[in-house]
C-alpha cells in the first residue's frame, strides 16, 4: 500500500520515534507509570468484578456504572446514556485541544460461562462469560484516562481526554450509534486496544459485518392429524440456510457467513408458525457486505415464497472495516515496545502451562507473551470484525494488542475466560493501560501528530466520503440478547 508520508517528514518522525523507544522514561513519564502500577492492585478488583458480572449487551448496568464511577471519583464530567444507550456514555477532561479518545468496552458473551481455573469448568448460577476479555478492556482504558488526566493536571498541559464507554461491542454495534450520532465529530485522535495471546500494535485492518434476524411465520396445525393444514416457519427457515449454503460457493475467497437458528419450533408434533435464523455476513470490503446482505434476503424471500409463509429480518447490526493509520500506529508500536510484553511469576507459569496443553498448538511458543512482535508497515485484515470500524472512518483511530490469554488461546474460548479472571489478564491489561497512556502523552505533547493522521485518514477514506453506517436509522436494539 502506498505511504501516506512525505520522505522527509517520515525520516524526521521515524528517528524520533526510534528514539523515543530507545530512551529511558522522562520523570512525568516515570510518575505516570508508576501511578498504575501502585494502582494495579484497584483495577484488577475492578476487573475482576465486571468479569463477575459478565453481562451482556446492552445490559451492562452494573460494569458502565462502575467504570464511571472509577472516572467520576477522578473528577471526570459524565454525560450518561448517550446515543439513546443507556449504558453507553462519555467522561471528559480538560479543555481545549487536541482532544484525544480512549475507548472501552464492557459486554461478555452468552453461553461461554468458565472458572478461573485451566480447565473446563462452568461457573454456578453464571450462564455468560468474559470470553473477549472485554472487563479487561474497559478497566484499562479508564486506568490510562485517568492516568493522562493526573499528569494533564500536574503538568498544566492543554488538551481534553475523553472516555467512551461503548457497549454491545459482541454484536450490538454500540460504537456504531455513537459514531452515527456524531460523539467523534470533533476528536482529533481515538486510542483503543483489545485482549489477545501476544502483543502488537500494527496498522491493521478487519472485515466490515452486517447481521440480521430473519423471522418466518407459518401456520401451526397438528403434525400428524392435520398437516396439510399448517404451514411450517421452521421449513423456511431451513430453506433460507440450504440456499445460503449453496451460495457460499459463489462469493469472494474472503466472505464469512454464519448462521444460528434462534427459534425452531416449540414441539415436533406441532408445526411451527414462528422460527428465526440470526445470520452475520463478513468480508473486507463493506460495500461488498452490502451487496452480499442483500443475496441473503432474496434467498430468505425465495425460501417464505417456496414454503408459503411469511418472512421479515431486522437488521441488528453493522460495521465498516477498520481503516487502518499508520501515522498513530507508529506512535502506538513505539510506546509498547517501551513498556514490554508480560512475564510469568512461577505460579503464573503453571497455569498457562496447563492451558497450553489444552489448545493443540505447538507452534505457539509460551514466551510469544513477553514478546513484542515486530511492526508490519503493510496493513493485513484481522479475520474478525470491531464496531471500532465505524470510529476509525470518522477520526484517525489506532489500538494494540496484549497477551491477556495465554499464547496460542483463540478469543471466545473458555480459556480466554479463564485467563482473564486471573493475574495473566491483569499483567496484559497493565500493558495495554501504561502503553495507551505513553501514546496520548505523545499525542498531547505533539499536536501536529494528529494533522498528520487526519491527513492520512483524508487520503484514505477520499475526500468526498460521508459516513453513512451500514445500519440506516434503526435504533439500537437493546433487546438483542434477549
Amino acid at each position: 500500500m502506498q505511504s501516506f508520508w512525505p520522505p522527509l517528514l517520515f525520516l524526521m518522525f521515524y528517528s524520533t520515534v526510534v528514539g523515543f523507544a530507545q530512551t529511558n522514561f522522562s520523570p512525568s513519564e516515570q510518575q505516570l507509570l508508576r501511578q498504575l502500577e501502585e494502582k494495579a492492585p484497584h483495577y484488577n478488583a475492578v476487573a475482576q468484578q465486571i468479569w463477575t458480572w459478565a453481562e451482556l449487551g446492552y445490559q451492562e448496568e452494573k460494569s458502565s456504572a462502575l467504570l464511571q464511577e472509577e472516572l467520576a471519583k477522578a473528577g471526570f464530567k459524565i454525560e450518561q446514556g448517550v446515543a439513546d444507550i443507556p449504558t453507553a456514555f462519555v467522561a471528559s477532561y480538560g479543555s481545549g485541544s487536541p482532544v484525544i479518545g480512549v475507548l472501552g468496552e464492557f459486554d461478555a458473551l452468552p453461553g461461554v460461562s468458565q472458572a478461573a481455573v485451566p480447565y473446563p469448568l462452568a461457573r454456578e448460577n453464571a450462564p455468560n462469560g468474559h470470553a473477549c476479555g472485554h472487563h479487561l478492556f474497559g478497566t484499562a482504558s479508564v486506568a490510562a484516562a485517568i492516568a493522562v488526566k493526573d499528569w494533564l493536571k500536574d503538568s498544566g498541559q492543554a488538551g481534553t481526554i475523553r472516555f467512551y464507554g461503548t457497549p454491545a461491542e459482541e454484536g450490538g454495534a454500540g460504537k456504531v450509534y455513537m459514531t452515527r450520532a456524531g460523539l467523534f465529530a470533533d476528536v482529533d485522535a481515538v486510542l483503543h486496544w483489545h485482549p489477545g495471546d501476544g502483543n502488537s500494535a500494527d496498522p491493521g485492518s478487519t472485515l466490515a459485518n452486517m447481521s440480521a434476524k430473519f423471522r418466518f411465520y407459518g401456520k401451526a396445525s397438528h403434525a400428524a392429524a392435520a398437516p396439510e393444514r399448517g404451514r411450517s416457519a421452521l421449513d423456511g427457515v431451513e430453506a433460507m440456510n440450504y440456499m445460503v449454503n449453496m451460495m457460499r460457493e459463489h462469493v469472494s475467497e474472503k466472505t464469512r457467513i454464519h448462521y444460528v437458528i434462534t427459534r425452531g419450533g416449540e414441539a415436533p408434533n406441532v408445526v411451527p408458525a414462528f422460527a428465526e435464523a440470526f445470520y452475520y455476513v463478513r468480508h473486507p470490503d463493506r460495500a461488498e457486505v452490502k451487496q452480499l446482505f442483500q443475496r441473503l434476503v432474496k434467498a430468505a424471500e425465495g425460501a417464505a415464497i417456496g414454503t408459503a409463509t411469511r418472512m421479515e429480518y431486522e437488521i441488528i447490526h453493522g460495521s465498516y472495516n477498520l481503516l487502518p493509520n499508520k501515522t498513530l500506529a507508529e506512535i502506538m508500536y513505539a510506546s509498547l515496545q517501551r513498556v514490554g510484553g508480560v512475564s510469568y511469576n512461577k505460579e503464573e507459569q503453571a497455569f498457562a502451562d496447563s492451558i497450553w496443553q489444552t489448545l493443540g498448538r505447538p507452534e505457539v511458543p509460551l514466551a510469544q507473551a513477553i514478546e513484542v512482535a515486530p511492526f508490519t508497515a503493510e496493513p493485513s485484515v484481522y479475520p474478525a470484525s470491531t464496531d471500532v470500524g465505524d470510529v476509525s472512518w470518522v477520526t484517525p483511530t489506532t489500538g494494540l494488542r496484549t497477551a491477556t490469554w495465554v499464547p496460542g488461546t483463540s478469543a471466545h474460548s473458555w480459556q480466554a475466560v479463564a485467563c482473564g479472571g486471573t493475574s495473566i489478564g491483569h499483567k496484559g491489561m497493565l500493558v495495554a493501560a501504561k502503553t495507551i497512556s505513553l501514546t496520548a502523552m505523545q499525542l498531547f505533547l505533539n499536536p501536529d501528530l494528529c494533522e498528520q493522521a487526519k491527513q492520512e485518514l483524508t487520503q484514505r477514506t477520499g475526500k468526498d466520503f460521508k459516513y453513512e453506517s451500514l445500519l440506516g436509522d434503526r435504533e439500537p436494539p437493546l433487546d438483542y440478547r434477549e
